[in-house]
């Protein structure tokens, strides 16, 4: 187990900040680390687990459902088609609009992901009861709320 560096002066002020933000590197890095065993980029996950559960969505409605900007979203279904993992077709009713859906080989990555995430959560809590999980959530969620409700300024 890595020891947690403790929490430089600057940052005293901000704990729970810069605990938030050793929390989020260490599982990004690991959710990485799997994701790559698969041949994914962070956030391609996100994209086909919308897509499992809605195929055929437009690039609109994907950019809004996992809320990464549009670059970044364009930049990723490019790579995932270009890797067979889904097609881009112009819309019947709009044809600047893009539909996206998946490939065989897109839907195959439905178990793996699943069992990804699945382990990943297994190793997140070891050592925590489920009423701690569940506290952690709740209180991940109200934190991420009032983040929310902050403007782009963060007034």
């Amino acid at each position: 187990m890595t020891a947690v560096p403790p929490t430089p002066s600057t940052a005293s002020d901000g704990r729970l900040s810069y605990a938030v933000f050793q929390l989020a590197r260490a599982h990004r890095g690991h959710a990485a680390a799997m994701l790559r065993a698969m041949d994914l980029h962070p956030g391609q996950e996100l994209l086909l687990m919308q897509l499992f559960d809605r195929d055929g969505q437009t690039q609109s409605e994907l950019l809004e459902s996992v809320g990464l900007d549009h670059s970044t979203v364009s930049k990723s279904l490019r790579r995932m088609q270009e890797a067979g993992l889904l097609t881009r077709e112009p819309a019947e009713h709009d044809r600047r609009v893009m539909v996206v859906h998946l490939t065989d080989r897109g839907r195959a990555l439905r178990a793996p992901i699943a069992a990804m995430w699945r382990t990943l959560e297994e190793t997140s809590v070891q050592g925590l009861t489920a009423e701690e999980v569940e506290t952690f959530v709740r209180i991940a969620r109200s934190v991420t709320e009032a983040l929310g409700d902050r403007g782009a300024d963060g007034c």
